[in-house]
């Protein structure tokens, strides 16, 4: 469940669809009645097609060369998982279904459907809408940009705050960066029992790290001079003070 921070700028369903496989390390892939997981083992063409190196042996390689006309219909599923540990980490969960097909050694899928399925609920995506969009700039880098905001730059993290809401920081114990795009940071707000996503836009898209830099830069100076007050409320271990 989301908190009362207005949703603006950000991607697309399209875009996000591209974005999921792109980051992704590995994916689930099933077709005739086999199920296989691999990791770094697919990689995207310019139109959205997922190419697949796997094993010689592989269950879904022997399907997909025996099956009629030699294209059984399978289902590729790839999770789009937060670099950061925070509850319900499954960000958005993608599924690209059509024809698999032995080409030059690897399995080719070219989707006949796109479904992503985020925490609002499952969307189909346009298949031409698909083609023609691109990951997001950012998407390769996001896991590393995440984790080193969060380990190394707490007092930052916290200092966005002050661009939040304060009703949604109500009984927060903890806020942590949960995903960027090139529109914006998204924080995730954890309380004992629950927890919500809020988004803060950037002024314009950063389509490289050097944008982000910037942009990120300008989040701050906008934290610092913001008059919300800090409403994060520290959890305290045994022996604190």
């Amino acid at each position: 469940m989301g908190d009362t921070q207005d949703w603006t700028a950000a991607s697309g369903a399209a875009e996000r669809a591209r974005s999921v496989p792109a980051a992704a390390w590995s994916c689930a892939v099933t077709a005739d009645g086999a199920r296989e997981e691999y990791v770094g083992a697919h990689t995207m063409t310019g139109d959205g097609a997922v190419r697949l190196t796997v094993p010689d042996d592989s269950a879904l390689l022997t399907a997909a060369v025996r099956a009629p006309r030699q294209e059984p219909s399978a289902v590729l599923e790839f999770a789009d998982v937060a670099p950061v540990p925070v509850r319900g980490r499954i960000r958005a969960r993608l599924y690209l279904s059509g024809p698999l097909v032995p080409d030059r050694g690897t399995l080719l899928l070219r989707p006949a459907r796109v479904v992503l399925r985020q925490s609002c609920g499952p969307v189909a995506v346009d298949l031409d809408d698909y083609a023609d969009a691109r990951p997001d700039p950012l998407a390769g880098a996001e896991a590393r940009l995440l984790t080193h905001l969060a380990r190394a730059h707490p007092d930052a993290v916290e200092r966005l705050t002050r661009l939040v809401r304060p009703e949604s920081l109500h009984a927060a114990t903890r806020v942590v960066p949960l995903a960027v795009d090139r529109h914006g940071l998204t924080l995730r707000i954890e309380r004992t029992r629950a927890h919500g996503d809020v988004r803060l836009p950037f002024h314009a898209p950063a389509d490289d790290l050097a944008q982000l830099t910037e942009r990120m830069h300008a989040l701050l100076a906008q934290a610092g001079a913001a008059t919300y007050p800090r409403a994060l409320q520290r959890q305290h271990t045994d022996g604190d003070g």
